[in-house]
């Protein structure tokens, strides 16, 4: 067993511990990272439904694609696509050589904390609370994919048909850096999100990775 195999086994009984000392409002999860389409190892508590062999989030892959520069993502606050409040803190896994193989997740659902905030907030008139990013978690990476390809034509406020050369490369610049391309599956499906062909998908992928490196 290579060293950061024994590492994960190793975190999957701390992950119940944590969960278990924090209660039904707390989820802890390991992540192997080099399995993205997989890369739920262990997981303890049920606070974003995933399971065993679930894929990352948007944040993992965000992670992921900055490689060992990546850094701890600690008490961060996101909404699953169900409306659930969720704090949460990423540390990274490294090995004796530094690099960057995991992450353990702590997740906890403070949807009611979050409603009690806003409500003081509208007594104290303080104004409207800020507006939390949804996170999509689940098992199937694809259903991820789908919902950063999503966030980018909400941003766009066009249809893909109407995106200029310019924009689908930037499109593509910012799935590349968000990790999106890092999943196996990840290029056909967004060429068929965005209704392209797969030949123009790798040629615009294949066009922006060669500018990040000139």
């Amino acid at each position: 067993m290579s060293e950061q195999d024994t590492i994960l086994d190793a975190l999957a009984p701390v992950a119940d511990g944590i969960a278990a000392t924090l209660g039904s409002f707390c989820e802890v999860v390991v992540h192997d990272f080099r399995r993205p389409e997989k890369s739920v190892v262990a997981i303890a508590g049920s606070v974003t439904d995933r399971r065993v062999g679930g894929s990352m989030s948007e944040i993992g892959m965000g992670l992921l694609a900055r490689g060992d520069d990546a850094e701890d993502q600690l008490n961060y606050v996101t909404r699953t696509a169900s409306g659930k409040l969720v704090k949460s803190s990423t540390m990274l896994l490294r090995d004796s050589g530094g690099s960057v193989f995991g992450a353990l997740c702590v997740n906890l659902d403070v949807t009611a904390l979050g409603r009690l905030k806003t409500l003081v907030g509208e007594l104290a008139d303080v104004g409207a609370a800020t507006e939390t990013p949804t996170t999509t978690f689940g098992d199937d990476v694809d259903a991820v994919v789908d919902a950063i390809v999503d966030e980018h034509q909400l941003r766009l406020n066009k249809p893909w048909a109407a995106l200029s050369r310019e924009e689908r490369l930037d499109l593509f610049r910012g799935l590349h850096a968000r990790g999106v391309f890092a999943m196996r599956r990840a290029v056909p499906r967004v060429a068929a999100r965005i209704g392209i062909s797969r030949a123009s998908a790798y040629n615009y992928l294949a066009e922006i990775r060669e500018q990040g490196a000139s």
